[in-house]
């Protein structure tokens, strides 16, 4: 059963878990959260972005075609704000960034920085907390380009802890998911209506960042965002 953030006549929001394909693999006997939302709901679905399987979060689905067409325009124009909660490999001094940096794909589905061949691509950061080997952050991808975050956290020698595709072949002890969710969009309705869905950290994510941080801190851990932390914002 896939947790609804959100519904009205036009769109579903989805609390997305880790480990499910947003549409069907190409192995035949894979699933995916389309054909679980598509078999509840009974009638068709369009799909408006994608989530990487390992990535847990909110995750948006049309239906009917005209709010398909409409949420295409707003990702394509940039005008729907995202933001992620990270856990990456060292500590980040600085306390937020930006990674400008064009990107393609390369062999077997590899994405990778190409400042010759690359799209245009921009990931926002902010840090949250700094650990002794560890910095947790908010991420705002400015463009939608596939695999964004991970390649341009990886590219700045700080990689998403968990990521065996960009990073280490081996994830840490305890780390038994990839550190990335998926926490808020922003973006205006068909109505006009302006809304911001969040998703909450999920369990697996909590589990895996106490395992990580354990005997590194005396003090608590900060699993929630203060009141003040950054909202997602449309890419300017």
């Amino acid at each position: 059963m896939v947790e609804i953030l959100f519904e009205n006549d036009d769109l579903i929001a989805v609390n997305k878990p880790e480990g499910i394909a947003t549409i069907p693999e190409r192995t035949k006997d894979s699933h995916s959260l389309i054909d679980m939302l598509r078999s509840g709901a009974g009638t068709r679905l369009y799909v408006v972005h994608r989530l990487d399987k390992e990535v847990s979060g909110v995750l948006l689905v049309a239906k009917n075609a005209g709010t398909h067409r409409f949420l295409n325009e707003a990702f394509g124009e940039r005008r729907v704000g995202k933001s992620y909660r990270a856990l990456v490999h060292g500590r980040l001094t600085a306390p937020e960034g930006i990674v400008d940096r064009p990107i393609r794909q390369f062999g077997s589905g590899r994405m990778g920085v190409d400042d010759a061949r690359g799209k245009p691509s921009a990931t926002a950061f902010t840090v949250l907390e700094r650990f002794a080997g560890y910095t947790e952050l908010h991420a705002f991808p400015r463009t939608g380009r596939r695999h964004q975050i991970r390649v341009h956290l990886y590219s700045i020698g700080h990689p998403i802890v968990g990521d065996r595709r960009y990073g280490a072949s081996v994830a840490p002890a305890g780390t038994p998911r990839l550190m990335l969710h998926a926490e808020t969009i922003s973006l205006e309705l068909p109505s006009g209506q302006e809304l911001t869905i969040r998703s909450p950290l999920p369990e697996s994510y909590r589990e895996a960042l106490r395992a990580l941080l354990a005997g590194e801190t005396t003090g608590p851990i900060s699993l929630d965002p203060a009141p003040n932390d950054p909202q997602p914002t449309s890419p300017q």
